[in-house]
């Protein structure tokens, strides 16, 4: 995979939806692919507040279409290009030389069309521009690295990625996607999209995907993770959405990394056997309150080997970490913190007790 994901400050158009969205509360966690942002919490509006909120979601809306109408076309000209020109290398046939890397950001372009004529590029930024059509790409069949954030694409369907042939990496943050139908690319191993309105991830099919190894969809509207079908599939990153249940997991059987900070869990069931290479599952800032809601998790006690589930109900329990130690003795960390020698002999040592105390629970219940 090539290169690392770093977040660009985003225009005008989107601030309302990170102050709203993607509050930051505290320092944020990194990630080594593709995901070294700011974790922010994920803000779940209590009922009383509907109304206000409903208030300030129209009056935003209404400014980004303002905002849109005053937005003068620009096409983007040979002398804005030359400029952002770098990375001279061979072309493919290797009887010549090319610039290879184009920066393009923050140049409030509404129309690609000259880029047809750079056939040669293979790292492409247009992040921070208006940009809704990228069908003039079609013609860069060398591309490998695309970045696109913060402009004003809704959909893949009509989009050239999925005849990019060699295209790795690409990000879409901070656009106006609202599904998933299209997304495609023979080569693609990593997919940034953050801060979209993703609703639903029905539409990944592993036929148009078959290289993809990360997939970050942080900050959306997702209320299920139904509909992922990508056998390949290594880091999953679904922080800052609503998921209130994990279903259709089972087909992730390489999946290493689950991380689902800040959604609307309160049972971790849909965890499953196939799951059989999990090791890291971030559920911090839920509503997982129960031992009892960690059951599915014995299906990969034999792989997982971090845990977070801070910010949960669970965690204020007494003797929490030794708790969930009990139904978990491979784990490495908890919360971040490396389990001690002690810890582990201790839990071992009461697990009828911890047993005995979720009977005694579920009775009352």
């Amino acid at each position: 995979m090539i290169g690392s994901y770093l977040r660009q400050s985003s225009p005008h158009r989107f601030h309302g939806y990170i102050s709203k969205h993607l509050r930051k509360k505290k320092p944020a966690e990194t990630h080594t692919v593709m995901s070294d942002v700011e974790e922010g919490e994920f803000l779940n509006d209590e009922s009383e507040g509907e109304e206000t909120v409903k208030d300030e979601e129209e009056q935003e809306e209404e400014a980004v279409t303002e905002h849109e109408e005053q937005v003068e076309t620009c096409s983007l000209t040979q002398e804005m290009v030359e400029p952002g020109l770098s990375l001279l290398c061979r072309t493919g046939n290797g009887l010549s030389h090319a610039f290879v890397k184009l920066d393009l950001k923050d140049r409030r372009l509404t129309d690609l069309t000259l880029l047809s004529s750079f056939v040669h590029l293979r790292f492409l930024d247009i992040s921070s521009n208006h940009v809704s059509d990228l069908s003039p790409l079609t013609a860069l069949t060398q591309l490998l690295w695309l970045k696109g954030d913060g402009n004003v694409i809704q959909s893949f369907t009509g989009q050239p990625l999925g005849q990019l042939a060699y295209l790795q990496w690409l990000s879409l943050a901070l656009n106006r996607i609202c599904d998933l139908k299209g997304l495609g690319g023979p080569s693609l191993e990593s997919i940034n999209l953050i801060g979209n309105s993703i609703q639903r991830v029905t539409g990944l099919e592993y036929s148009r995907l078959t290289n993809l190894v990360t997939l970050e969809l942080r900050g959306n509207r997702l209320e299920s993770t139904d509909g992922i079908y990508l056998p390949n599939l290594r880091k999953l990153y679904l922080a800052q959405n609503r998921i209130k249940r994990l279903e259709g997991l089972d087909r992730l059987e390489h999946l290493t990394t689950l991380h689902l900070r800040d959604n609307q869990l309160e049972t971790l069931n849909g965890i499953c056997s196939n799951m059989k290479a999990l090791q890291y599952i971030n559920v911090r800032g839920n509503q997982v309150s129960s031992p009892r809601s960690l059951t599915s998790l014995g299906e990969v006690a034999n792989t997982l080997k971090t845990l977070v589930l801070a910010e949960n109900p669970l965690a204020d329990i007494e003797d929490y970490r030794l708790s969930v130690l009990s139904r978990m003795p491979m784990l490495e960390k908890l919360d971040k913190l490396q389990i001690s020698a002690d810890e582990r002999e201790e839990a071992r040592e009461r697990v009828g007790e911890f047993e005995h105390e979720e009977d005694l629970e579920q009775d009352e219940s």
